[in-house]
C-alpha cells in the first residue's frame, strides 16, 4: 500500500498498522510530538494530526520525536538494509530483482525502493547499471577486446551498449579503451575571483571545472586526463558555457543549469548525488554523507570520492566538512573552500548572492560581510539531485 493520501495514512494510524512504519510519520498538534504508525501511545483525535514524509520534516515543523516509538530508530536499520542490498548488487553479474533485494532488506518492495532511493540518490536499477558500467570501464583496460569487456561486464549484447549512445562511458567503448582518442573536448581558462578556472566539455556536457594557481598549468592537467582526445581551446561557441561556470563561482548558491558529463564508480555516484542534495548555505560531515548513502562506516571513502571530484562547485564537495565543523581538506585549497561556503551562507542570509567584495583576513572575496560563524554540520535532506550525473 502506498499511503499516498491522508485518508490512507490516518487509517494506518487509527489501526496501529506497523507495516506503514518508515513510510511516513505523524505529528500531534496538542502534544508537540511526532510518532511512527503503530505507536502504542493513545490514538490522537484526527483534527490534531498532521502527516510528514520524514522525521526531518516533522522536526522542521517544530515537533519532537516520541520517546515511546522512537520514530528515528529505523534509520540505522535502513542504512544497514541499503548496505546489504548494495553489496548484493555489486557481487551479482545479473542484477537482482526488486523483490529479491527487498527480501534481503526485510522490507516490502515499495518501501525498499523508497528507502534505497532516499539513501543513495539512485534507484536499485540505476545502481545496478552503475556497477555494471564500473566493471566495463575496468574491463576495457584489461580485456582482450572491446566485445569481451562488454560481455564480461554483464551486458547481454554489444548492441545493448552501443544502442544507448555509450552513456555509460561518456564516449564509444573503443574511444575509451584508446584513451579518448578522437573525442572532441572544448575548453577555456577564465579568470575568477578565486583564481584561474578551467572549464571543459564534451558534446554531452561539462566534464571538468578545475581551479589552479597559474592559468598555463590547467590545460596540461586536462591533456593528462584525456591523453588522446582532440582538445579545442577557446571555441567561440563555448563562451556561453564558460560564462555560466564563471557566474557559478561568484555566486555558488545559484546552481548550474548545464548538463554534466562525468565518469565515476558506483560508489562515487552515490556520494556525488548526496553532495548535490546538500542545500547551499548548509554543510554535512563526511560521516553524515556516509550514513546518508547507507554506509555509515565509509567516511574515509567518502572523503576520497570528494577528492576525486573533477567538477568544482557544480558537484559541491566544498559543503563537506569534518565532524567538528572544521573545513578539512579541499582539492583546490582550503581558502577557496572557505570562500565558497561564506558566499553561500551570506547569500542564504540575505536572499541574494550578487554582491562580491573582499574581507579582512581572507585570501578570496566573499559575498557580503563576514560574520565569523562556524559552519556546523547538518544532515543531508533526502531529496534527489536536479541534474543527475551522466557516466
Amino acid at each position: 500500500m502506498s499511503y499516498s493520501s491522508d485518508e490512507a495514512r490516518w487509517e494506518a494510524v487509527a489501526s496501529r498498522n506497523k507495516g506503514a512504519a518508515g513510510v511516513f510519520v505523524f505529528g500531534v498538534r496538542t502534544t508537540g510530538v511526532y510518532c511512527r504508525p503503530g505507536c502504542a501511545s493513545r490514538t490522537p483525535r484526527r483534527e490534531n494530526v498532521r502527516f510528514f514524509a520524514t522525521p526531518d520534516e516533522a522536526e522542521g515543523a517544530g515537533l519532537r520525536p516520541c520517546k515511546r516509538c522512537t520514530p528515528r530508530g529505523g534509520d540505522d536499520a535502513h542504512a544497514a538494509a541499503v548496505a546489504r542490498a548494495c553489496a548484493l548488487i555489486e557481487a551479482a553479474k545479473e542484477p537482482p530483482t526488486l523483490g529479491q533485494l527487498a527480501d534481503v532488506a526485510g522490507l516490502s518492495p515499495f518501501h525498499f525502493h523508497r528507502v534505497f532511493k532516499a539513501a543513495t540518490g539512485l534507484t536499485p536499477a540505476e545502481y545496478a547499471r552503475a556497477c555494471r558500467d564500473e566493471r566495463l570501464r575496468a574491463g576495457l583496460q584489461s580485456a582482450s577486446s572491446v566485445t569481451a569487456a562488454i560481455y564480461e561486464a554483464g551486458y547481454g549484447s554489444a548492441s545493448g551498449l552501443y544502442g544507448n549512445g555509450a552513456a555509460a562511458l561518456g564516449m564509444q567503448p573503443s574511444a575509451y579503451r584508446a584513451g579518448a582518442r578522437g573525442e572532441r573536448i572544448s575548453y577555456a581558462v577564465a579568470e575568477s575571483s578565486l583564481g584561474p578556472v578551467l572549464v571543459a566539455a564534451t558534446a554531452r556536457g561539462v566534464c571538468a571545472i578545475e581551479f589552479g594557481e597559474r592559468a598555463e598549468q590547467l590545460p596540461a592537467r586536462l591533456a593528462a586526463r584525456f591523453p588522446n582526445a582532440v582538445l579545442v581551446a577557446d571555441d567561440p561557441a563555448f563562451a556561453a558555457t564558460v560564462a555560466s561556470v564563471a557566474a557559478l563561482v561568484e555566486t555558488p548558491a545559484r546552481g548550474l543549469e548545464l548538463p554534466l558529463d562525468i565518469q565515476g564508480t558506483a560508489f562515487q555516484q552515490r556520494v556525488w548525488a548526496a553532495l548535490r542534495a546538500i542545500p547551499p548555505g548548509s554543510t554535512a560531515s563526511y560521516a553524515e554523507v556516509a550514513a546518508r548513502i547507507g554506509q555509515p562506516g565509509a567516511a574515509r571513502a567518502v572523503a576520497q570520492a570528494c577528492a576525486a571530484n573533477s567538477l568544482a562547485v557544480a558537484v559541491p564537495c566544498h559543503r563537506v566538512v569534518r565532524g567538528d565543523g572544521a573545513l578539512s581538506g579541499y582539492r583546490w585549497g582550503a581558502e577557496r573552500k572557505r570562500a565558497l561556503l561564506e558566499r553561500e551562507q551570506e547569500a542564504e542570509d540575505k536572499g541574494t548572492g550578487d554582491r562580491v567584495r573582499p574581507i579582512a583576513g581572507s585570501a578570496w572575496p566573499v559575498a557580503g560581510a563576514h560574520k565569523g560563524r562556524p559552519y556546523l554540520a547538518q544532515a543531508c535532506p533526502t531529496v534527489l539531485p536536479d541534474n543527475p550525473l551522466t557516466l
